[in-house]
């Protein structure tokens, strides 16, 4: 199977080199420093279960051309730039999988109800991924894998658990998805399939939404953060208010909180987004904290502890000119 992963930072590296181990005939769209070593030396993910560098084709998306599957995993903010630059990698009958954080561009398309067909243009400025792409080669995906870029082209991974799940908007039995998910699987990594991806986008932004804020604020990792009680309460009350507007948005999900909890405080690996405020890279503060908030709006659900960090993180993002908010 021939498979591009767009964006081959921490999680796109990491995504990249399982399928390279897997047998996938890999390549990787990435830039500056990142580009030039995985082209140099090779790509090295650093992970509990050996240190394994492969060697996967590097380079611009004309220049790869049409593939299988392209999986993206840049950030929200870089879509755009996707738009933009994926048309050559798509042939007629290409997937893309969109394994990203945060509410997806494709959100409320084959979503049902009232809501059905909504757009989100916060998400895609100008529907530029939905007309470059389309929702008909368009997987949902989620990634739960700890992951930090040490050295260009060096990834380290924090744990053994990493998980990959897609799903289709629709929920239908998803052949394609099958496939990216045993390639995946087949290179040490679990990938898996659901009929409910945005359940487990939810699932996933959950642990974001409600611990990322005060990350950012305490400027420590999750660990550290939740070692102060009073912030532990807090985020515990801020995961109880992002299930609550998932079930009001037809998605319920169970979670034993005070386990999630617990297996938080022992990582001391900082958040993505803590990582993009310190290396001053653009922060997803519109797919991780305030669209999740407009949706709670939309369902009429309250979330004050949510409403108070993420106006404090919004601050803090803006103030870095890491973020300014939709025109």
């Amino acid at each position: 199977m021939k498979i591009c992963v767009f964006g081959a930072g921490a999680i796109g590296g990491h995504l990249a080199a399982r399928l390279a181990l897997g047998g996938a005939e890999t390549s990787v769209v990435a830039r500056g420093p990142q580009l030039a070593a995985i082209r140099e030396k090779g790509l090295t993910i650093q992970a509990p279960d050996g240190h394994h560098t492969v060697r996967v084709a590097a380079d611009s998306a004309a220049a790869l051309g049409p593939q299988d599957a392209v999986i993206v995993t840049v950030k929200a903010p870089s879509l755009p730039q996707v738009a933009a630059a994926i048309g050559p990698l798509l042939g007629p009958d290409t997937t893309v999988a969109f394994v990203m954080n945060g509410i997806p561009w494709w959100y409320f398309d084959r979503h049902g109800g009232d809501l059905e067909g909504r757009r989100l243009p916060a998400i895609d400025p100008g529907e530029a991924v939905r007309q470059a792409v389309g929702i008909d080669r368009t997987l949902g995906g989620v990634v739960y894998s700890a992951c930090t870029v040490t050295e260009p082209g060096v990834i380290k991974v924090e744990h053994a658990s990493n998980r990959v799940i897609l799903g289709e908007p629709d929920g239908r039995d998803s052949p394609r998805a099958r496939a990216i998910a045993e390639a995946l699987s087949a290179g040490g990594i679990s990938g898996e399939v659901t009929d409910a991806i945005r359940r487990e986008v939810w699932a996933k932004l959950m642990g974001n939404l409600a611990q990322g804020p005060f990350t950012i604020l305490s400027r420590q990792g999750i660990g550290p953060t939740l070692a102060e009680p009073a912030v532990r309460a807090a985020i515990l009350r801020a995961m109880k208010e992002a299930m609550a507007v998932a079930a009001a948005l037809g998605h319920p999900f169970e979670y034993d909180l005070e386990k999630r909890v617990a297996g938080s405080a022992k990582l001391a690996h900082k958040p993505s987004i803590l990582q993009d405020l310190e290396l001053g890279r653009p922060m997803e503060v519109e797919a991780l904290f305030r669209t999740p908030l407009q949706l709670a709006r939309l369902a009429g659900v309250e979330t004050p502890t949510l409403d108070l960090s993420v106006a404090l993180a919004t601050q803090a993002a803006t103030a870095a000119g890491l973020y300014a908010p939709p025109a």
